[in-house]
């Protein structure tokens, strides 16, 4: 594969948003991704973005990406979290997860954040098999919770 690492700019936001509705229509919940494209644009990149990402690209085509933000607790400090981690279904197994897992952990140290947090489903167990290669703590006690506003 002759593919590249690179930062996340403005201009890959629709092809983004594509993989995200792939993702949400992977985890059955295609109808919660009600985000615009504006408004994902806007939030990555005006003057005080709050998300930022890595994108792995093959022939001008994103085929993964992540994308983070910044967590705050007031036991740990500044973390990161990892909202999104998508790769295509087709460059699946060939090395693109672990080129951004990588990344991610690079820029962590880079910025000093003392740790990364994230999500995964319980049926998820390609997901979850990937993260116990980096010795992920999954975690079974902490129950999500959310409101619409």
């Amino acid at each position: 594969m002759n593919i590249k690492l690179r930062r996340a700019v403005k201009e890959d936001c629709k092809q983004l948003l594509d993989l995200i509705i792939e993702l949400a229509v992977y985890e059955k919940a295609p109808d919660e991704v009600t985000v615009t494209l504006k408004h994902f644009e806007e939030s990555g990149f005006n003057k005080y973005p709050v998300w930022w990402g890595f994108v792995v690209e093959e022939n001008d085509i994103i085929i993964g990406f992540v994308l983070y933000y910044i967590r705050y607790s007031t036991w740990k400090g500044q973390r990161m979290y990892l909202e999104d981690f998508v790769v295509t279904e087709k460059a699946r197994g060939k090395g693109v997860g672990k080129l951004l897992f990588d990344k991610l952990i690079e820029e962590a140290k880079e910025k000093k954040y003392n740790g990364i947090v994230w999500q995964v489903l319980d049926w998820n167990e390609p997901a979850i098999n990937f993260y116990k290669k980096y010795d992920a703590k999954i975690e079974n006690e902490w129950l999500n919770c959310s409101i619409e506003i």
